[in-house]
């Protein structure tokens, strides 16, 4: 029972992210391919960069013919919340784990590795993470590949109605939060409002939908954090005495 972390626990917790992952790579290898890039390019993208939300945006952009500074800083944009996900996850690490090793946990770092993550009680351990990281990086990837090859043999129609599947997963993700809390249903609202005006006023419908989404997006960022910020709170007695455990157990 108080055995560490294993590659298997890893791969079992990681065993449903993967399945999750792999209708919506599928989604992201038919959009390239329906956009006219080769077989290789959106699973080359996938297996070097496992970042979900920016792949589709990115090769959307690029599909535009956006230029390269509108696309690093919408993608930058995008996936600045790895950044701040890496940083958290590494206070559960224990301090002996090496820069190659955070490096490569870095790089496999999504919204649902990281949750799973944070979730455990016990100590993290590396074959742990890599575990997780590994069975997700596979899901995504094989469902790139399939997403691709299924393109060739199914009608334009079929293909074509797939693309809604990352709005889809969006309102997943957008709704429950915003009926738990007021505070993110008056940005969504807020936000959606600010694109809609961005169509229509002289100076910004000019601009790339890149540069809109920066725009809209660190402007209601910034109005929610100013208006309602997150209060910190002090921990529960049950919270403090498992950081305490886990602390000792770290350097047993």
């Amino acid at each position: 029972m108080n055995q560490p972390l294993s590659f298997q626990n890893g791969t079992k917790d990681g065993l449903p992210i993967a399945l999750g992952y792999f209708p919506v790579a599928m989604t992201f290898g038919m959009l390239g391919t329906k956009y006219g890039f080769p077989a290789w390019c959106p699973i080359l993208i996938s297996m070097s960069s496992l970042t979900g939300t920016g792949q589709f945006m990115g090769i959307d952009l690029i599909a535009q013919g956006a230029n390269f500074l509108e696309l690093a800083f919408t993608i930058l944009l995008i996936n600045i919340r790895y950044f701040l996900m890496s940083l958290s996850l590494l206070q559960k690490l224990p301090s002996n784990f090496s820069m190659k090793k955070k490096l490569l946990i870095a790089f496999g770092v999504t919204d649902e590795n990281y949750a799973v993550a944070m979730q455990q009680q016990k100590p993290l351990t590396f074959p742990y993470i890599i575990g997780i990281l590994f069975v997700s990086y596979i899901g995504w990837s094989l469902g790139t590949a399939f997403g691709t090859i299924v393109t060739d043999f199914l009608p334009a129609s079929v293909v074509s109605s797939f693309g809604i599947a990352i709005y889809g997963m969006f309102l997943a993700i957008i709704i429950p939060a915003a009926m738990e809390k007021k505070a993110i249903l008056l940005i969504v609202v807020l936000s959606t409002a600010m694109s809609c005006l961005a169509r229509v006023i002289p100076v910004i419908k000019n601009l790339g939908n890149g540069w809109i989404l920066i725009i809209c997006g660190v402007t209601t960022s910034a109005i929610g954090a100013y208006f309602a910020p997150i209060k910190e709170t002090e921990p529960t007695a049950e919270e403090t005495e498992i950081q305490k455990q886990t602390k000792e157990e770290l350097y047993l």
